[in-house]
C-alpha cells in the first residue's frame, strides 16, 4: 500500500505550483524498498538544503528526490542543520510537532506546510544512548524539513534532529564519529547545511543574470578537490586556506554540518558521491553521500 503525499496542508497550494507537481510526479512510483541488515550500513549525506524557494525548482527537486530513491529507504533519520546553533548537543521532539518556520518574507503559502513524521522515540533512545544529549520540544527548522518534505514527501519515516553545537571542525568530526553506529541500523545520518551561503553579498545585477560570483565558483572548486583527495584536514582548515572566504561563508553554519558527516563515515578520507552540484542564485549547492 501506497502512502498519498499529499497532505491536507499540501493540498491548498496551487495545482500549479512546483512543489505540487513535483508530489503529482512522485505519488505514482513503486513503493521504496526499506533498509535492511543485508544492505550495510546507509551512507552519511550532507547536503545544500535551500530554504522555501527550493520548493519551486524543479530540477532540483527531482534530483533530491532520485537521490533518496537511489538509497533504500531508511528505518529513521538523524539531521543536524545550519539553522540549530545550540550547546550542549541537544535533541528534538521525539513526537511529532510544529515545525520552526525559521525564515522570512516568503509567500504565505510556506507558513502553512507539514511535515507530520511518526514518532522518533527509539532513534531518541539510540542517540541518548551515545552521547549525552538534551531533549526538548523543538521541532524540526527549516534546514531539516524543507529538503527531507522533497526527498521522503510520505512522511512516514521518523525523524529527529540533532543541534549543532560548535563550529570547531575536529569536535564535529568526533561528535560524526560517536553516529557512526546508527548507519548500521538502517539511520540516515545527514549535515545539512550549503556549500557557499555569502547572501550578504549576492547583488541585484548577480540576481538579475544569474552570475556565479568568483568567492562562490573558487570555494566549490577547492571544496570539491579536497573532497575528492579525501583532504579533511585541508576541509579543516578552511577559514584559513579556502579562496573565497569570508565571502562564502561570512558565518559558517553552513558549511559546518559537512564535518557531521564525514566524521560518521566509515572513512572520513575515503571517496564521496556528488549526485548534486551546480549552483543557484550564485550559491553552491553541491551536495554528497560518504561510504
Amino acid at each position: 500500500m501506497t502512502t498519498s503525499t499529499t497532505t491536507r496542508a499540501d493540498a491548498l497550494i496551487p495545482a500549479t505550483h512546483p512543489f505540487r507537481q513535483h508530489l503529482a510526479r512522485v505519488e505514482p512510483v513503486a513503493a521504496h524498498r526499506p533498509w535492511t541488515p543485508d544492505d550495510g550500513p546507509l551512507p552519511a549525506l550532507y547536503l545544500s538544503h535551500g530554504a522555501p524557494p527550493l520548493f519551486e525548482q524543479t530540477g532540483w527537486m527531482t534530483q533530491l528526490h532520485g537521490w533518496a530513491r537511489s538509497l533504500p529507504r531508511p528505518r529513521a533519520i538523524l539531521i543536524v542543520s545550519a539553522h540549530w546553533e545550540s550547546a550542549p548537543v541537544s535533541l528534538s521532539s521525539s513526537a511529532p510537532d510544529e515545525l520552526v518556520y525559521d525564515f522570512g518574507g516568503f509567500a504565505p503559502v510556506y507558513y502553512r506546510m507539514r511535515y507530520d513524521t511518526p514518532p522518533a522515540d527509539a532513534l531518541a533512545a539510540l542517540v541518548t544512548g551515545m552521547l549525552p544529549v538534551r531533549s526538548g520540544k523543538r521541532g524540526l527548522d527549516h534546514g531539516a524539513w524543507v529538503p527531507l518534505k522533497v526527498m521522503y514527501p510520505e512522511a512516514d519515516i521518523p525523524v529527529l534532529q540533532l543541534s549543532l553545537p560548535t563550529d570547531d571542525a575536529t569536535a564535529l568530526l568526533a561528535l560524526g564519529a560517536r553516529l557512526k553506529p546508527l548507519r548500521e541500523q538502517g539511520v540516515l545520518v545527514i549535515g545539512s547545511g550549503y556549500m557557499t551561503h555569502g547572501l550578504p553579498f549576492l547583488t541585484r545585477a548577480m540576481l538579475a543574470d544569474g552570475a556565479v560570483p568568483g568567492w562562490s565558483s573558487d570555494f566549490d572548486a577547492w571544496a570539491a578537490e579536497a573532497l575528492a583527495r579525501g583532504d579533511v584536514d585541508e576541509l579543516a582548515a578552511f577559514r584559513r586556506r579556502a579562496p573565497g572566504m569570508p565571502f562564502a561563508h561570512p558565518t559558517v553554519e553552513h558549511f559546518t554540518p559537512m564535518f557531521v558527516t564525514l566524521g560518521a563515515a566509515t572513512d572520513p578520507t575515503g571517496p564521496v558521491t556528488t549526485p548534486i552540484d551546480g549552483f543557484w542564485i550564485g550559491l553552491a549547492k553541491r551536495s554528497f553521500q560518504t561510504t
